[in-house]
């Protein structure tokens, strides 16, 4: 019988909302549920552009749990979309997490990893108890998790990666994620080998690459666990 071939890593380590799980369905949806509830329509792209817009401009600034951090993103989204809403009524959003679904790929490239024996990771820009609603929508469970609420800050910012450093040290890693600009960049900064999942085919924002980029995860199991 021919040998397996030889794991190219030991650990991945993956980002969680837009890697693993569909973010943005569960954003638009949770938006769109009570926006109509209101009187306002709401359209996914508008949405999503004017979330996206509101959480990068939270998060740059001080260290706050993302379930304020979310709070804060809808409430300004919501604003920049003619919806007027109260700061307490924009706690929908961070209930939601729960019911975002994973992406229809996650779990059964998740399995063929784990089972062609990897450590699996999370780097994730949330609290502890949010990503432990999200842990339940998983069919394989995570050797360890790195939250923004353990670290103190979000990725960019290079404390996720520094603590991972420290779990996974001397065993070889890899990073997979979706977002470019959140965790690309910087893990390619610190010398940690990147895979880049690519779903929406964008172009890398500076010019730069990541060591391999795929449009799935299953294109990524593919590669990492051939034949499992």
């Amino acid at each position: 019988m021919a040998e397996a071939p030889a794991r190219p890593y030991d650990v991945l380590t993956f980002d969680c909302y837009g890697t693993l799980i569909d973010w943005e369905s569960g954003i638009a949806g949770a938006f769109q549920a009570a926006g109509p509830a209101r009187g306002v329509p709401l359209e996914r792209a508008a949405i999503l552009d004017a979330y996206l817009r509101a959480e990068r401009r939270v998060e740059a600034g001080p260290y706050r749990r993302y379930r304020e951090v979310l709070t804060e993103s809808a409430r300004a989204a919501a604003a920049a979309l003619g919806w007027p809403l109260a700061s307490g009524d924009a706690a929908f959003l961070a209930d939601s997490i729960g019911g975002w679904p994973p992406f229809p790929d996650t779990n059964p490239a998740l399995e063929r990893l784990r089972a062609a024996g990897y450590t699996l990771g999370i780097l994730s820009n949330i609290d502890d108890d949010l990503l432990a609603a999200t842990r339940r929508r998983f069919t394989v469970d995570f050797d360890f998790v790195v939250t923004a609420q353990q670290v103190g800050s979000y990725k960019p910012a290079r404390a996720h990666f520094d603590a991972a450093r420290r779990l996974i040290d001397p065993r070889r890693w890899l990073h997979v994620a979706q977002s470019y600009f959140h965790d690309v960049v910087p893990a390619r900064a610190l010398g940690i080998p990147t895979a880049w999942i690519n779903r929406h085919g964008e172009a890398p924002s500076d010019g730069g690459r990541a060591e391999r980029e795929f449009r799935t995860l299953g294109e990524l199991a593919d590669w990492l666990a051939p034949g499992v």
